[in-house]
């Protein structure tokens, strides 16, 4: 059986007066070393299903759904709020992309997983509303990634996160705290009532959270396990159980295929 498919939404970016559909690397090389995975980019388009994407005949196409990360922030519009400068930069083709994927994947029990950006679209898709510049609220440590180093540095494990006894991730990377890296100034502010808060930093800051009743591995941590993926021991733990959970998928479609050859057999 040839290795399962997932969709990676794409970024609209800007090289030589040019736009182009991209996602970082990083991601696709997680998916396709850690997790076992191929991956299929969508484009970021912002027309509606008719002229643009539509979610359910993408997700017919794949068994897993991996939200990036993202140098771009959700629009305010999305969750009730005056759109800022500060807000910014902005990606309304990449929101218009992965939000109704995000609700299909939930609804269609195909599994997901949702990094930095995507724990943030995760929670605006489903009803929350996202903090901006968190590092400037009292009481909360500067979660932004460091500024001039290389990419190593940048994305070096530096911080704590508590994982909740019990809770999905627990499941995969055990209990209590866990290292991971940090490279955000958005965050959770108002968790979505179907979303469930699974690890936390020593500041209160919303790390980790699952969708409750979910069929499906549905998952999404504001930290950056792709980039450690093939040698830090939870980010690989992380990418595998997802791995896991879209080979799942991909299996039970596969024996659906084949139920009605086996009828007619018989």
């Amino acid at each position: 059986m040839p290795r399962p498919i997932i969709a990676i939404p794409a970024d609209i970016r800007e090289f030589d007066g040019t736009r182009w559909h991209a996602v970082q690397l990083q991601y696709v090389h997680a998916a396709v070393k850690a997790a076992g995975l191929m991956a299929l980019i969508v484009p970021a388009l912002e027309d509606g299903p008719e002229d643009g994407n539509n979610a359910d005949a993408i997700l017919d196409r794949v068994d897993g759904l991996l939200v990036s990360g993202s140098a771009t922030n959700v629009h305010p519009s999305l969750y009730g709020k005056e759109a800022l400068d500060s807000d910014g930069p902005f990606d309304p083709a990449r929101d218009a992309t992965s939000l109704p994927l995000i609700r299909r994947a939930i609804d269609r029990a195909i599994p997901m997983l949702a990094i930095c950006r995507g724990i943030q679209e995760l929670n605006v898709a489903l009803g929350g509303t996202l903090a901006s510049e968190i590092q400037d609220q009292p009481g909360i440590w500067d979660h932004r990634k460091p500024q001039d180093v290389d990419r190593d540095t940048m994305y070096a494990i530096r911080q704590s996160v508590f994982v909740k006894e019990g809770s999905c991730i627990a499941r995969v990377v055990g209990p209590g705290e866990v290292r991971v890296n940090s490279l955000h100034r958005q965050a959770i502010a108002d968790t979505a009532p179907r979303l469930q808060v699974e690890a936390l930093a020593e500041d209160g800051t919303i790390e980790a959270v699952s969708v409750i009743g979910a069929k499906a591995f549905a998952v999404g941590v504001q930290w950056h396990p792709e980039y450690w993926a093939e040698t830090d021991s939870s980010s690989r733990k992380l990418f595998m159980a997802f791995g896991d959970a879209v080979r799942d998928y991909a299996a039970g479609k596969e024996r659906l295929k084949a139920a009605p050859y086996q009828q007619k057999a018989l």
